[in-house]
């Protein structure tokens, strides 16, 4: 596999099953975020909004590097004989 490159959209897949987890852990934590700001719980709602963003950074991340997969950054050619 390494002599023969990846193959890239199994890794696109792969990148995308994990972003969709995180938008899915992102959403349970904006609605743990309201809860706990509706409960008074200002410190814990405040840690909550900071994951939140992280996670939202971490997609962002992940989005950037899924686009970023197909560009080769090495001068290494395979030859077939």
């Amino acid at each position: 596999m390494c002599e023969g490159g990846i193959n890239t959209g199994q890794m696109k897949h792969a990148m995308a099953m994990v972003e969709d987890q995180l938008a899915l852990a992102q959403q349970w934590l904006e609605q743990l975020h309201h809860m706990a700001d509706h409960g008074h719980r200002a410190a814990s709602s405040a840690e909550l909004a900071q994951v939140t963003v992280m996670l939202g950074q971490a997609r962002e991340k992940i989005e950037t590097a899924m686009a970023k997969l197909d560009v080769s950054t090495d001068d290494v050619t395979v030859e077939r004989v």
